[in-house]
């Protein structure tokens, strides 16, 4: 009863998380979309493990349509999509994102034939047919074992791309212990096949880690890193780390007069730290900054970092700070992952609030309209 319920607050939590993250602007990027997919399939997989328990599936046969998909393929897919995705790398894949699905589709397809035969009684598979389908089978064998460790091992290998060293650290601890789950699964569901050995146990214990992937991902992925990009939550835990990212900057507790005596200079400390900010953890695609949370990330007072941002670079922070939003449109503009995106969607990604201001601040920044620099790109 105790493993029941823990199965179905996990799915719960599941659905729930995985629609706020599709629904919500706090988690507007593509790399969370995956995210949320990846966390939609391990609920449906939780769930099929309750119906299971529950015997759903005798009562209701048609149920196992849902059970004999192999939802597990497009775990491996959705989580090297979620990684790539989180990276700079997005332009230099050709492959289109389409093919890494493909392995689910086959099975799907080739599962939904057999039960339309053994479960529904739609029609019986001739003798011929068996053999085609146990040719077929043989495919989606080889498939299992050949596409789920290759996109993982290529994942690994896509997250050196990561710049945030904390984020890099989370995801890739999240993708070893993905990583760790999927291999169990393949080696237990290989020695249930060929060696007719009882897996019920060990699905029971994936199912478990199933759950506890997804209440860590809802705590460290969104309430301790950086999933939503204006959590306050985030921002104190990037301040408590700052004197350790930053060891040579001395963060002014109080604002006292003497922050406004310095000479301030291109090499000025807290502006360069602020430039960090900007270039390696894109505070800007955070619609709601401000200056009072560039102020009390770097230490000092809101009117310091106009003064700041206004001596050095002849700018208000406001234009400062589109900017750097406005490089962000133009890369994804020119990114052929993002040729299906309409460029209000790829300026709300980058920290806009609306389109008004995206195409006011666009044509401020670079003379064209987004629409006329699109095309001047092709």
């Amino acid at each position: 009863m105790i493993y029941t319920t823990l199965l179905i607050i996990a799915i719960f939590q599941g659905m729930l998380l995985g629609l706020v993250i599709l629904k919500s602007s706090l988690f507007n990027s593509r790399s969370n979309r995956y995210l949320a997919c990846l966390l939609f399939t391990l609920s449906i997989k939780l769930l099929t493990q309750v119906f299971e328990i529950q015997h759903v599936f005798t009562s209701y046969p048609l149920l196992r349509f849902i059970d004999n998909i192999e939802w597990i393929f497009l775990i491996p897919a959705f989580l090297f999509l979620f990684i790539k995705n989180r990276t700079n790398t997005t332009g230099k894949s050709r492959l289109k994102n389409y093919w890494y699905f493909i392995p689910f589709a086959y099975s799907a397809v080739l599962n939904i034939v057999n039960d339309l035969d053994h479960v529904e009684g739609v029609y019986t598979i001739p003798e011929s047919g068996i053999t085609i389908i146990s040719i077929l089978g043989l495919i989606h064998l080889a498939l299992a074992v050949t596409f789920i460790p290759f996109l993982l091992f290529y994942s690994y290998f896509t997250i050196k791309h990561l710049k945030d060293s904390k984020e890099k650290k989370w995801i890739l601890i999240f993708l070893t212990i993905m990583s760790s789950v999927l291999f169990v699964w393949l080696i237990s569901a290989l020695a249930g096949l060929l060696l007719d050995y009882d897996i019920s146990s060990t699905m029971s214990i994936l199912a478990l880690c199933a759950t506890f992937i997804i209440h860590w991902t809802a705590y460290i992925g969104i309430y301790k890193y950086k999933l939503a990009k204006n959590k306050e939550a985030i921002y104190n835990f990037l301040n408590n780390d700052s004197a350790i990212s930053y060891p040579n900057l001395q963060i002014v507790q109080n604002n006292t007069p003497q922050e406004h005596r310095e000479s301030i200079t291109a090499d000025n400390l807290y502006f360069q730290k602020l430039e960090l900010l900007c270039k390696d953890q894109h505070i800007y695609t955070d619609s709601t900054l401000n200056r009072e949370k560039v102020a009390e990330k770097l230490g000092i007072s809101p009117g310091y970092v106009s003064q700041i941002v206004n001596t050095i670079t002849g700018d208000n922070f406001a234009h400062y700070i589109n900017q750097y939003r406005v490089e962000a449109v133009k890369e994804m503009i020119s990114d052929p992952e993002y040729e299906n995106d309409t460029l209000l969607a790829i300026g709300l990604e980058s920290g806009f609030t609306s389109k008004t201001t995206f195409y006011n601040a666009f044509k401020k920044v670079t003379g064209q309209t987004p629409n006329e620099y699109k095309n001047a790109t092709k």
